[in-house]
């Protein structure tokens, strides 16, 4: 039993730790390169890189990223 609240207590508290330097963007555009265009636009001014995450497109495109360092 107590292997298992630690477990627990150690998986928690990387989640929160891996989430908090977790910064996401979005950026919405006509096409796919317009939209990635103004999401490396906000990674460099942020200074950082950047993976995406997710792209929707329907009438617009909807893309979201991740920065990383």
């Amino acid at each position: 039993m107590k292997n298992i609240k630690t477990f627990v207590a150690v998986a928690a508290l990387s989640l929160l730790s891996a989430s908090s330097f977790a910064q996401t963007i979005t950026a919405t555009g006509s096409t796919l390169d317009s939209a990635e265009a103004q999401i490396a636009a906000q990674a460099k001014q942020a200074g950082m890189g950047y993976s995406i995450t997710e792209a929707y497109a329907g009438n617009q495109v909807h893309m979201t990223a991740r920065l990383t360092h």
